[in-house]
């Protein structure tokens, strides 16, 4: 089973998913299950250098308070705390994601992709690291296994910019309007953070879809002999 997850490192719910995604796999006890990460940024448009405070911008974004967008955060690091996620939202760092969505290709081709997506959710959501500065994503792949040489001469280029671009394009022709977006073997998707049980339900619907239905017994012969 495939599992494709489109999600933004900046997105405190695309975390959350991940978690639940994770338990409801252990939970279904399958062992042959891929996941694979895709871009998508919420703010394309996010500074390189960020300028306001995360608070600041939600306040800004929603017409409230700075305090009410403070409040409003709370429920979503409870949320991430009944996941066992436990968020620093006062020290989040707002910036562009797009060079951690190109780093996480870089990953994925030395197959440390789900090594390099807890890191970079963690840097953001729980270090309180700007995930636009090359020297914060280099050591975090090196921590990873990732060699740093070649971690800084990939930042330095443009590569991986184009694969950036074409999992955002696909996700426009899924129709993917918010993440974390998750699509099983291109049959079914689940949008958002959804309890741990929609994924177990989606996951036993494949497997039973993948069983064989013997519709009629005949003569055979097995390892106990003919019947």
């Amino acid at each position: 089973m495939k599992v494709e997850v489109w999600s933004d490192y900046a997105c405190p719910f695309c975390y959350i998913g991940k978690k639940r995604l994770e338990k409801a796999i252990e939970a279904n006890g399958m062992k042959n299950v891929e996941v694979e990460f895709k871009s998508f940024e919420l703010d394309s448009n996010a500074p390189a250098e960020p300028t306001m405070g995360l608070y600041e911008i939600l306040a800004s974004k929603y017409g409230t308070t700075v305090d009410e967008a403070r409040n409003m955060s709370q429920g979503i690091v409870e949320s991430a705390k009944a996941d066992g996620l436990m968020y620093e939202m006062d020290r989040v760092v707002p910036a562009n994601t797009f060079e951690a969505h190109r780093l996480t290709q870089l990953a994925k081709k030395h197959g440390k992709m789900d090594e390099i997506s807890e890191a970079l959710f963690q840097s953001y959501f729980m270090k309180g690291e700007n995930l636009n500065d090359s020297s914060v994503l280099t050591r975090v792949a090196q921590e990873v296994g990732l060699d740093s040489d070649m971690v800084q001469a990939f930042l330095a280029s443009d590569t991986s910019t184009t694969e950036v671009r074409e999992e955002e394009d696909m996700a426009r022709e899924l129709g993917v309007t918010g993440v974390p977006f998750f699509v099983f073997d291109r049959k079914y998707a689940i949008s958002g953070a959804q309890p741990v049980e929609a994924f177990t339900q989606v996951m036993d619907r494949i497997q039973a879809e993948q069983k064989i239905e013997v519709v009629a017994d005949g003569d055979a012969c097995g390892v106990d002999g003919c019947n």
